[in-house]
């Protein structure tokens, strides 16, 4: 394990020229980021989770009854041996020509089965109240955070000159509030790694996944090689439009639409600015351009930047999908009121006719097409979280 630890910690790949590990070992004048430091973020991973529990039992979900959040799910489906057979073991949408045999089997007609199937489907959605909690929950950290970040880098030189993350390396002593940024920063992205596979389902599973991964990648490493100016700047820049986000989430789920449709509008613009703006044209730069010029070309340079710039083809992604999802709220809006945050609706949603609707539909031996909510369909999401209340991926 030594001789492989040895290899993958090559200081020729990591670290630019002239610059050795033994450069970057704690004395009793400086410290320097460690290895060793980030086995800390698991137990405060963690902590974090057990924080965010608490949190919202005690906290968020008493702000979401008292704002009259709705508690309960959707409406359950009456029990029924052989659709419950078809839908865990076969499909969650049958065909046509599954719904007619099962018509026939049952002698049930075929609106009665998709009314049961879209039931069952929606059944294992989460309610309102608890994806409220959720978005409380990354709310207040967000906002934490990104404060504490701004704080924190209005006192360094680097905040104002991005040259000066690379000034005086590698003998950029370790600042305590910047280790505690580090940490609870990759501790938090950990707790996400291991909470979204138990957090309300998003079609951008995937995606938001890889980011994690990027992500953490990113602090470890950076961390590691004393990297560490240019990171505090990419927390704070991402930090920033997650919180509007959640924000407007919050004020979705409370159906307070005004304020919903402001805020959405709000977070377009700091995404698309800070993402699509500042993030190539500050970090970017510095990384590719200023970090080369001060010191120089190493294998490792390499590979920040491969990751950095995965990052940006996923704010590309998603400002894609936010500017779509506006466009479709635009258009929406000139019939009447519309809602940004739900305007971009799946045709395969699982999420179909109201039950008010269903009442005024005739039953018929026929079988129908699938009725959306709001009538529309589209693609929804945008960094893990821009996507309708009640769609399958909803935060």
């Amino acid at each position: 394990m030594a001789g492989i630890l040895a290899w993958f910690w090559n200081e020729r790949f990591w670290l630019p020229h002239n610059v050795t590990w033994a450069d970057l070992q704690s004395t009793e004048e400086a410290a320097f980021p460690q290895a060793e430091d980030l086995y800390l973020a698991f137990p405060l991973a963690f902590c974090i989770f057990m924080i965010r529990l608490l949190f919202e039992r005690f906290i968020a979900k008493p702000c979401a009854l008292g704002l009259k959040v709705q508690a309960s799910g959707p409406q359950k489906a009456q029990p029924n041996a052989i659709l419950e057979k078809v839908f865990t073991a076969i499909t969650k949408h049958p065909d046509e020509k599954r719904l007619e045999g099962l018509s026939k089997q049952l002698d049930w007609d075929v609106r009665s089965i998709q009314r049961w199937f879209r039931q069952r489907r929606n059944q294992e959605k989460p309610s309102t109240l608890r994806k409220f909690c959720e978005s409380m929950w990354r709310f207040t950290f967000y906002l934490y955070i990104f404060t504490y970040g701004v704080r924190f880098l209005k006192k360094t030189p680097w905040l104002w000159n991005t040259r000066q993350c690379w000034s005086g390396y590698p003998y950029q002593p370790l600042m305590p509030d910047l280790h505690y940024y580090y940490m609870v920063e990759l501790s938090f992205y950990w707790s996400l790694m291991f909470s979204q596979f138990i957090d309300v389902k998003r079609k951008d599973f995937g995606i938001m996944f890889t980011h994690h991964v990027i992500g953490v990648t990113l602090i470890t490493f950076s961390y590691v090689t004393n990297l560490t100016r240019v990171g505090t700047l990419i927390f704070c820049l991402h930090d920033v439009a997650d919180v509007v986000l959640e924000a407007a989430k919050m004020a979705n789920y409370c159906k307070c639409q005004k304020l919903s449709d402001l805020l959405f509008l709000t977070f377009a613009v700091v995404f698309i600015v800070s993402r699509l703006g500042i993030y190539p044209l500050w970090i970017l730069n510095t990384t590719l351009f200023e970090l080369y010029e001060a010191l120089g070309n190493f294998p490792a340079f390499w590979v920040f930047n491969v990751l950095l710039m995965g990052l940006q083809i996923l704010h590309c992604l998603w400002s894609y999908l936010i500017i779509k999802t506006a466009y479709k709220a635009i258009v929406k809006g000139k019939a009447g009121k519309w809602n940004p945050l739900h305007v971009a609706k799946d045709a395969r949603s699982d999420v179909e006719s109201s039950s008010d609707e269903e009442e005024t539909v005739p039953r018929s031996k026929a079988p129908h097409s699938t009725v959306t909510t709001n009538g529309t369909s589209g693609a929804n999401g945008t960094n893990g979280y821009l996507t309708g209340a009640t769609s399958s991926e909803e935060h």
